[in-house]
Order: C-alpha cells, then structure tokens, then sequence
C-alpha cells in the first residue's frame, strides 16, 4: 500500500511538472504568434524627407517624414547634436492625446549631452492626408489596424536610426508615456535594437482603464457604449495588451515610473504592470498625476539613460539638495 501511495504521489508529480512545461510551451508559442503579427519589410526605401527647423545651442530640429509600412508617412521629429557622433539614441514615444511635442524639451536636454532623438507622431495625430480616427468603439477592428500601424512605424523608425552614421546602434533606449509605455512594451519584447526602455504612466491592458476606472470621462464613455460592443473592442485590441510583451522585455532592464495620483487605473493594476515584468527592472512612484511632470522623474530617467546607454553630463542640479 506504501508503494502504492508512494507511486500516486510520483505520478502527480510528473503530471505536475509535465502541465508546466506544457502551459510554459504554449505561452512561448503565444508570444511567438505576437511577434509574427509585426512583420514588415525592412528592406523597402526609406525615402527619407527632411527640412531642418532650426539650430542653435549645439542642436539641430529637424521636421522629417518616412513611408509607414502601413501607408502615407510618418511625421517626426529629428533631433541632432553638433558633432561627430556616433551618438546613442532615443524614440520616444508620446501619450494618446499627445503629439511629438510632448518630449521635446526632454530631447533638446538630452541632444546636450550627445543624443539623437526621433519624436514619432501617431497615426491619429498626423497632419491631412495621413491623419486617421482614433477611438472606433463600435469598429473595433479600426483601431487594431492603427495601433498595429503604430507600432510599425517605430520600429521603421529604428531602420531610419540605424541608417544614419552618426547613430550609434548598439546604444539605442526608448521612452514612452502612456500609450507610449504600451508600445513601448511591445518594441522591448520585439526589438532586439532596443537596449533599455523606460515606461511612464502605462496600464497592463485596456480593461484596467475602460472596465475598472472611474474617471468621470472614462464612466461617461462606458455607459455611451453597449456593453457588448466595449467587451468585444477589448477583445479584437487585447492582443496589444502591454502585459502579453512585459514579461519578454528581459534581460533589457525596463524601468517602470508610475503616478501615486494616476486618474485613468488604479495601483492594483499598475503593480500588476510591473510585477509582470522580470529583472533586470526599476519601479519609481511620485507625488503627481498621469502627466508625469515631477522633476525628479525626468532627472531619474537622465540618470538611467546615463548608465544604460551612455548619456553624456547633463545638468541635473535641479531637485537637488
């Protein structure tokens, strides 16, 4: 009976670890099905137009567009230092009613200290004939194709970096803010040219802000809305969940900061963002809202892109005592 008993456990155990590998399997061949979804060819002409918009203090503004592989083009900005280079460099990534404005200081501090940034707009912000909707509820599968087209675009973006001689490719770090920390997540577990990410003010996934939050816009928007048709928008655009990508970003260190007075979800969901990733990692709070403009965010992100990616001396005295 002992030898008996003593088997059963054997077997449960066999079992146990044989449903492991088994579900560890197919989410490995999740995520392998997620990486198809973002094929291009990357060997289509950049046809790269630019205008240079001003330059001064050592910096040149460049206003530049690039094909999407979607179709139409790109707007962006190029932001480039004076001097030889090869300089490490950043895509950012702007939050969903943004614009490529929103990181333009940050990029102007940054070129400074000897980097190249591109500013990408979204496809629902670009100027006419590029511009798309944004927000097709009752359409779903509008939105998928945006947010796909989205993603797309930066990482034509890093073939537009890579192409450029004064750009040093092995040093390449992104920065996202809201959406931008979504996509940022994806471009982390997709893009090996990627080398670090920072993440501002993002959500796991879209349930967290359009089923869990009680923002008054956010409640007016879900009661406008049938619940079928949000549960299915979530459902067609779940496949961008920044969760799915998180926890493949390693071993890039992603550092995560977060608002203690975050409006569109709350810290639940946020530590659940966080904790999904794996080490290396770096998870920061501050007494702000989901914009994020706490000064000591934006000197504790200089100072991981200094020891990530080679960020020259910038000036950082302020906040400091």
């Amino acid at each position: 009976m002992k030898g008996q008993g003593k088997m059963k456990k054997i077997t449960r155990i066999l079992f146990l670890i044989l449903g492991m590998m088994t579900w560890a399997n197919s989410q490995t061949d999740s995520f392998q099905d997620l990486v198809k979804l973002y094929n291009y060819d990357q060997e289509a002409p950049l046809d790269f137009k630019d205008a240079i918009l001003s330059k001064e203090r050592g910096v040149e503004i460049h206003d530049i567009s690039y094909p999407s592989p979607k179709g139409g083009r790109v707007t962006a900005y190029l932001i480039i230092p004076i001097g030889k280079g090869p300089f490490p460099g950043i895509v950012f990534g702007h939050w969903g009613y943004g614009t490529r404005t929103e990181f333009l200081p940050e990029a102007l501090l940054y070129a400074q200290a000897g980097v190249i940034s591109l500013l990408m707009d979204y496809p629902w912000v670009r100027p006419a004939p590029w511009r798309q909707n944004m927000g097709n509820f009752l359409e779903p599968e509008k939105d998928h194709a945006l947010y796909l087209q989205t993603v797309l675009d930066f990482r034509r973006g890093l073939d537009l970096l890579e192409s450029l001689p004064s750009v040093d490719s092995k040093r390449i770090a992104y920065i996202g803010h809201s959406y931008g920390a979504q996509f940022g997540s994806i471009l982390a577990a997709i893009e090996p040219r990627i080398k670090t990410a920072v993440l501002i003010g993002g959500v796991p996934d879209l349930a967290s802000i359009y089923l869990e939050n009680n923002d008054p816009d956010i409640e007016g928007l879900r009661n406008s809305i049938p619940k079928e048709k949000l549960d299915e928008y979530i459902k067609v655009n779940r496949v961008f969940d920044a969760i799915q990508y998180v926890p493949y970003a390693a071993p890039k260190p992603v550092f995560f900061q977060f608002a203690n007075y975050e409006r569109y979800f709350d810290e639940k969901a946020m530590n659940r963002y966080a904790d999904a990733a794996k080490d290396p990692k770096l998870v920061k709070w501050y007494p702000t809202g989901h914009e994020l403009n706490d000064i000591q965010a934006l000197i504790d992100r200089a100072n991981w892109l200094k020891d990530k990616i080679g960020l020259g001396p910038i000036d950082l005295t302020v906040g400091k005592k």
